[in-house]
């Protein structure tokens, strides 16, 4: 089961804050994971890639992200650790791979790239063989043949593209839109699954985002079982106060910081909240954070309502240090009632529905991100 992180803030990060220098960084959870669900492979040793965007817009350059990928371990990677000293990014992907698909070769190692767009994925498409054709028939020839690797997950970011529009366009997407392409593409999957008469639940752990705002889903085909993996930290700075341990720092009741990662990173426990299994989480371009229950057949009101509620009032160990605020609660949860557009019949998809913007937990009306009322279109 592979690993991934992705940062957004207001402020560019060093990226040696992210993948090196923490005591649990992605480069040590390559070969120390520690809450990953495949115990059978604890290595994430079969390459890895981070992408990330520039600070300021440049005219010489295109919008589309930088990616680095290799095939070597990522803890002995010498070209890693040089670049992570000095590049400074506002919004970062990372991921360490243990391949359950496809061959070791740069092609296959994420994140992917396509235009202004970054994808990645922890997880597995099950028995993704059966499927691979139904999924290439759905595809445009330019996006068919954009693919140059054989994994079920760059197949997964192909189909998510072929849910948009216009998905090579130069300005920043609605994250409305990135957000109904990620659930169309997460049904498109199950509905291909149930016809070739799968039952091995896949695990979808997808993240996309265009440079502006980020979409990324917490989910497994099942009602029954846990998703992989992912955790939500958000604060004003993301510092060390020794060699190796961080912590996020909460000074006042902004969000200029928000870190999702297959584990933590740091070792303080009110750092870091779950997010529920079959959750989409999106980053707005202001950085509002907002998490959506994904409704199909795979959703369990009664499951998600304990977990929901469970992690909607966490509200951290407050510290002298201004790390986390007792009053404060950066998560909140919301429903989209609206219904998505429905694939033509006889492709297998189904139609995913969600209410318009509601807090969870609607007795605390104080539940807010960056000091304002949550508002959703």
């Amino acid at each position: 089961m592979c690993r991934m992180l992705l940062y957004k803030g207001n402020q560019p990060i060093q990226l040696a804050h992210l993948l090196t220098k923490p005591a649990h960084s992605i480069i040590n959870q390559s070969f120390d994971s520690r809450l990953r669900l495949d115990t059978r492979r604890p290595i994430n040793g079969d390459g890895f890639g981070v992408g990330w965007y520039e600070s300021e817009p440049d005219p010489e350059l295109s919008p589309a992200p930088c990616i680095f990928t290799s095939v070597t371990p990522a803890w002995n990677n010498l070209n890693l650790i040089r670049l992570a000293e000095k590049i400074k990014s506002p919004l970062v992907f990372a991921h360490v791979r243990a391949s359950t698909a496809g061959s070791v070769s740069e092609s296959n190692c994420h994140p992917w790239q396509y235009g202004r767009l970054m994808f990645m994925h922890n997880g597995n498409i099950a028995d993704f063989h059966r499927i691979k054709r139904k999924v290439q028939e759905s595809l445009t020839d330019e996006i068919f043949l954009n693919v140059n690797g054989n994994t079920d997950s760059e197949w997964a970011f192909a189909v998510l593209l072929s849910q948009l529009k216009t998905p090579l366009q130069a300005e920043p997407f609605c994250y409305s839109v990135l957000k109904e392409a990620m659930l169309k593409t997460i049904s498109k999957l199950n509905a291909w699954g149930n016809s070739a008469g799968i039952t091995e639940a896949s695990m979808m752990n997808f993240a996309v985002t265009d440079g502006v705002s980020v979409v990324c889903s917490r989910y497994i085909s099942s009602k029954t079982l846990e998703a992989a993996s992912l955790y939500f930290s958000s604060g004003t700075r993301f510092e060390s106060y020794k060699p190796g341990h961080y912590r996020m720092i909460k000074a006042d009741r902004r969000e200029d910081i928000v870190v999702i990662a297959s584990e933590p990173l740091t070792f303080e426990k009110a750092d870091w909240l779950t997010i529920p299994t079959n959750t989409l989480v999106v980053i707005t371009s202001k950085l509002n954070v907002l998490m959506y229950p994904i409704i199909d057949e795979f959703h369990n009101p009664s499951s998600r309502e304990q977990e929901q509620s469970t992690v909607a009032i966490v509200k951290g160990e407050g510290r002298d240090d201004g790390a986390r605020d007792p009053n404060h609660r950066e998560v909140v949860f919301v429903e989209d009632r609206r219904s998505f557009p429905t694939v033509a019949a006889g492709d297998g998809s189904s139609q995913i529905s969600g209410t318009s913007a509601t807090f969870a937990k609607e007795a605390n009306p104080q539940t807010i991100i960056n000091s304002s009322p949550l508002m959703v279109a």
